[in-house]
């Protein structure tokens, strides 16, 4: 392979992580000071107030640094160098965050269940005050903030804990948004402070459910796009100079690091050193242009079906 190449591929991806850590750090001390911030808020409203919710809304925003911690550790974790124990890098750790979060989220839904169905069985009545309005709408504003950047800069560097932890914010941010609907609706219905937590739960979870869905697909294996497939395609037959039939194709993600193995058909009397240089112009190029270090097998072309 072109050495040129093989270090403008490194530099890319070293530039890359770079800027995710840079990012993951901003998004997860900025977390974490927001959500301490509003957890004093909170509870001095719940306090003055003598509202039950509010107090336990306090609690569950600081529970929020806890993720924030996870995606910092996960971040730093990640961009350790591959060793001898684990040759692709650390990069996985990331998406293992991102499981945690997850985790996290489906524990807070539960609880919010628990407590929503508890309070519609004792016909209990929410209690806010001019105070828990204020800081109610903090809350939301300040948690759908950070969502925004979390979302953002999780999109830009492809970080699945980022994009976990937006969801995260934005899942307490409609939490808020409810308990508001829940101060001015709940003197007119008893119920509606138990009903809107239960609606609030079940958001909670399916966000925790697409986050799971997302990082456990990248750890188990994931199918090929058509997209993908068809770059393959296009990309050897260039190569090559004929239809190579790529397939039998398999993709393995460490963060920023990204192996891909397959098949291409090859005639059965071409010399090896011919073979070789097929293919290793075919791995080139696909490092070139999907970033991806390919390992390649050759078949006979008489034994691959169309």
């Amino acid at each position: 392979m072109n050495l040129y190449v093989l270090y403008g591929s490194k530099k890319k991806n070293i530039q890359m992580n770079n800027q995710k850590a840079k990012l993951g750090n901003i998004e997860g001390w900025l977390s974490m000071a927001v959500n301490i911030l509003l957890f004093g808020l909170k509870y001095w409203a719940g306090i003055v107030s003598g509202s039950v919710a509010l107090i336990a809304d306090a609690w569950h925003t600081l529970s929020d640094s806890l993720s924030s911690i996870v995606v910092l550790v996960g971040m730093k974790i990640s961009r350790k160098p591959a060793d001898e124990e684990h040759p692709f890098g650390h990069g996985r750790a990331e998406l293992i965050a991102s499981i945690i979060i997850a985790v996290f989220l489906a524990v807070i839904a539960f609880n919010f269940i628990t407590e929503s169905i508890h309070k519609l069985q004792s016909h209990e009545v929410a209690n806010y005050g001019e105070i828990a309005i204020i800081v109610t709408i903090i809350s939301v504003l300040m948690k759908e903030g950070i969502a925004q950047f979390a979302l953002w800069a999780g999109k830009k560097v492809d970080a699945p804990s980022l994009k976990a932890d937006g969801w995260h914010h934005r899942t307490d941010a409609i939490s808020s948004v409810i308990i508001l609907i829940g101060i001015f609706l709940g003197k007119y219905f008893w119920w509606i402070d138990g009903v809107l937590g239960l609606i609030v739960s079940g958001m909670i979870l399916y966000a925790a459910y697409e986050i799971l869905k997302e990082s456990a697909n990248s750890l188990l294996g994931e199918k090929p796009s058509k997209k993908l497939i068809e770059q393959l395609h296009t990309i050897a037959k260039n190569a090559a100079g004929y239809d190579v039939k790529v397939h039998h194709i398999h993709i393995h993600r460490y963060g920023e690091h990204k192996e891909i193995t397959f098949h291409i058909a090859l005639h059965d009397d071409i010399q090896l050193k011919k073979a070789h240089q097929i293919i290793e112009k075919i791995e080139e190029k696909v490092d070139q242009e999907l970033d991806m270090c390919a390992t390649i097998h050759p078949d006979p072309i008489d034994g691959v079906m169309d």
